[in-house]
């Protein structure tokens, strides 16, 4: 996922990680663990980035992958999380 501007980290999800790279250099900016998943959905909402993994909810800061907020979404099961796009879009990564 690509975002122009102040930060235009390209995030993936891979491995039960987020991860910002340089668009331009493919250097690692940050890595965050957020759950062992073999699929993952990630939605870039402004300077967040919502990332689902294993029927988990995870809110990181897109300038330094800081988890912000952690939802289980218990008793939901740990299916694929789909995301509504405010325009910007949602896309997902396989490990």
């Amino acid at each position: 996922m690509r975002r122009r501007g102040a930060d235009d980290s390209l995030i993936i999800g891979i491995g039960g990680f987020v991860v910002a790279l340089d668009p331009g250099t493919g250097e690692e900016r940050w890595r965050t663990k957020v759950k062992g998943a073999t699929f993952m959905t990630l939605s870039r909402e402004g300077e967040r980035v919502l990332a689902g993994a294993n029927g988990e909810l995870f809110c990181l800061d897109a300038s330094n992958g800081e988890i912000l907020w952690h939802n289980p979404l218990k008793g939901l099961g740990r299916s694929l999380i789909s995301f509504g796009s405010s325009g910007e879009g949602a896309v997902a990564g396989a490990a």
